[in-house]
């Protein structure tokens, strides 16, 4: 199969999406199939340092970026356009990922005029929650392209049953695919020496650090992280926080202030975007995970902090709480402070639950989330997929021509 994913870009501070598409790519390109990636070289408000003129090749996977142009928070670039246009019309499958954007536009028209059948990733945006946010804005596009590609995309991928029933109202009835995410576990074979993460930030000493690791946003819940947070600090003087991750929106300002209001700010680590042997640093010296997100379609960082035998402590409104819980790897708490300074202290308390936790919780991930069998799934799906849309162009009729009237002379 030729397959070509979509995305308006590639740069790690937007987190998951750019991550789970070139990690999908990478996992189907390793079974044998042909696999593109057409993005931007959007980096922020910068742009990241790679070439636009020509493909790179990162194991076995075809990356080509174009130039981002105005207005970038649509994500333009009218070369990408210009691309897509010739690259559609030489694969069996597009995968589309993330709405409300110019490659999604560009691509939904492409895929009708050439003929080609397309797969939507949402990466959450049809959550109710996520779907409510900028209505008007979103509104002139669903109007102008969005519903139109989302009815005649060949099917909907969403990464858990979860995301899929929340997503239902707003589909049109357009097939829905679950497949989860995964990770390379080799990634996590060596870790860092322990204490490498704290020897760099001398204020947490050997105070148990409690971790939230992800992107600085709206959703993640941090208002109810700094409340619980001020209520654990006042329990417990063996305690800090750490915040690693980018701050895409300037939403870490807002942070801080709920840190100083709760008395913590001063109890708190901020770190920036880890990457590499930093990110695996910071995970080896955590004592827990926590995610109390407003939404989250699946949860990438759950699986990481599993991965190295995090317990992990989320909200149910992260869509992998069902697979947490059952396996014995964390705690499932409604969005509120109360519930997740509870959970906290009893985690801290209990360091024997712990241990069974974290064991739990990367026997889950071996189990289930990785990426040579997700990688096999997501192919399976593709090659459905392609198939009922052949046979299905197939049985559509011809349309017959008129017949001649008949000759009364």
């Amino acid at each position: 199969m030729k397959i070509l994913h979509v995305i308006a870009n590639l740069a790690p501070r937007y987190g998951g999406p750019s991550k789970a598409c070139w990690e999908m790519a990478r996992a189907v390109a390793q079974l044998g199939h042909q696999v593109s990636i057409y993005t931007t070289n959007q980096d922020g408000p910068g742009i990241l340092p790679v070439p636009t003129d020509r493909p790179e090749w990162r194991e076995g996977v075809e990356v080509r970026y174009f130039p981002i142009q105005s207005p970038r928070f649509w994500g333009a670039s009218w070369p990408l356009a210009r691309a897509l246009r010739q690259a559609i019309k030489d694969v069996d499958l597009v995968h589309v990922h993330n709405l409300y954007l110019f490659h999604d536009l560009m691509s939904g028209r492409y895929c009708r005029i050439l003929g080609v059948p397309y797969l939507i990733q949402p990466h959450g945006s049809l959550d109710p929650f996520i779907h409510r946010r900028h209505r008007w804005r979103k509104r002139v596009m669903e109007w102008g392209f969005q519903n139109h590609n989302l009815r005649d995309a060949s099917a909907i991928l969403f990464t858990t049953a979860q995301e899929r029933d929340l997503a239902a109202p707003f589909t049109f009835g357009t097939p829905g695919v679950v497949a989860p995410l995964g990770m390379d576990l080799d990634e996590f074979a060596e870790l860092p020496e322990p204490g490498s993460f704290r020897r760099r930030h001398p204020e947490i000493g050997d105070k148990q650090i409690i971790l939230f690791f992800g992107r600085i946003n709206f959703k993640k819940g941090l208002d109810i992280l700094a409340k619980a947070f001020g209520v654990v600090a006042r329990r417990r003087q063996d305690v800090h926080l750490v915040i690693a991750g980018p701050d895409n929106d300037g939403w870490g300002a807002r942070v801080r202030t709920w840190l100083g209001e709760a008395g913590v700010l001063d109890r708190t680590t901020f770190t920036g975007m880890l990457l590499g042997p930093d990110r695996l640093a910071v995970l080896r010296d955590a004592g827990m995970f926590v995610l109390p997100s407003y939404s989250e379609n699946f949860g990438l960082a759950v699986i990481e902090a599993m991965a190295v035998g995090l317990p992990v402590i989320i909200s149910d409104q992260v869509n992998i709480w069902r697979e947490v819980e059952t396996g014995g790897a964390g705690r499932v708490i409604p969005c509120a402070p109360a519930a997740l300074a509870d959970q906290i202290l009893e985690l801290l308390a209990n360091p024997d639950a712990v241990a069974g936790m974290g064991r739990k919780g990367r026997a889950l991930v071996e189990e289930r989330f990785q990426w040579p069998r997700i990688g096999r799934s997501l192919a399976e799906a593709y090659g459905r997929i392609i198939d009922e849309y052949r046979r299905r162009r197939q049985r559509k009729p011809t349309q017959s021509r008129p017949q001649a009237a008949p000759n009364r002379s």
